[in-house]
């Protein structure tokens, strides 16, 4: 059986329907929740995110289900019961991370800790649960730090999530995918397939340039354009928005060069931000309400897209351990 870890129990892949792979029910720096200024009470929290995973599943329900793969690693505000509750309250699929998203993140702890520690740490959120919640997590978070450089913590973060990978068999996917060298190096030497590692956020503003695609392919990586609606024409656009036709041609390009299988889409949106205002009017459900039109627009086929949101999307999540 193919089995992926939710909040609410693990399921067959085939359950997944359509699958956003990168979002956030919220997402802020480690202490933003004592930040007098963005703090919210958990009813607001809940009145900004229930419709929003709601329209989603409604959205989705032509593809059968709805999944939604939460992006906030360790220290970010991670809530897994209050994810379970979302999840109950809407039909919502919800896939927790383990991981950080990038070194710059990790609190002194964590920081200082060994590859091995941090291994078992991955390995127990996967395989046993995280905290007393009862919740197993189904993917791997890990990034590069601010400045677009690996540091030594997140190289130690990089090895221990290849390492927990193999063990359990959950996917790994980044936040950025510049710097991928020394990345490609740790999974080599770790024997983990690349196949099993997303490396993300390749379609936003500030990467480009920056990002090895050749690499990554030649590695057998799959490439994340998971910053869909960040679009510099927004009134007030985040300084990693970029123009919204020139992502799509990125995409295109893919696709149109029998890529589509090395592909995942999604938009990166905050359902109810921490510590930060967010971007207003971005929402998860810019996939259904403007890139799907778009991709339809140009041409693509109603299959390509249900490989890149749901074949693509359910082989990836699945658990997959590496035999000694």
């Amino acid at each position: 059986m193919t089995r992926v870890n939710t909040v609410l129990g693990t399921i067959s892949a085939a359950e997944l329907g359509f699958v956003a792979i990168h979002e956030h029910i919220g997402y802020g720096m480690p202490g933003c929740e004592l930040d007098s200024r963005w703090w919210k009470k958990p009813e607001q929290r809940y009145e900004e995110t229930v419709p929003k995973l709601r329209k989603f599943h409604e959205n989705a329900l032509p593809w059968g289900a709805a999944t939604f793969v939460e992006a906030t690693g360790i220290c970010n505000g991670r809530d897994i019961d209050y994810y379970k509750s979302l999840s109950d309250k809407t039909g919502v699929h919800i896939i927790a991370s383990t991981g950080f998203v990038g070194g710059d993140t990790a609190l002194p702890f964590f920081e200082r800790a060994s590859v091995e520690y941090l291994t078992d740490q991955f390995v127990h959120e996967i395989s046993v649960g995280i905290g007393d919640t009862g919740a197993r997590a189904g993917i791997i978070k890990v990034g590069v730090s601010r400045g677009f450089k690996m540091k030594e913590l997140d190289l130690r973060i990089y090895r221990a999530a290849a390492r927990a990978s193999r063990i359990t068999g959950a996917p790994i996917f980044t936040h950025l995918a510049v710097d991928s060298e020394p990345a490609l190096a740790i999974f080599a030497e770790e024997g983990l397939p690349c196949h099993r590692v997303l490396f993300g956020h390749a379609d936003d503003g500030v990467s480009q340039g920056k990002v090895n695609e050749k690499a990554i392919l030649d590695a057998g990586g799959r490439i994340g354009f998971d910053t869909f609606g960040y679009d510099l024409e927004l009134p007030d656009p985040p300084f990693w928005g970029r123009r919204r036709q020139e992502r799509l041609d990125h995409f295109l390009r893919f696709l149109n060069t029998g890529l589509v299988d090395r592909v995942l889409a999604s938009a990166d949106a905050n359902c109810s931000p921490l510590g930060w205002p967010g971007v207003k009017g971005h929402t998860v459900n810019y996939l259904f309400e403007r890139l799907l039109p778009d991709l339809r627009e140009a041409g693509v086929e109603a299959s390509t897209i249900d490989r890149i949101f749901v074949r693509n999307t359910a082989e990836f999540l699945t658990l997959q351990p590496i035999r000694p």
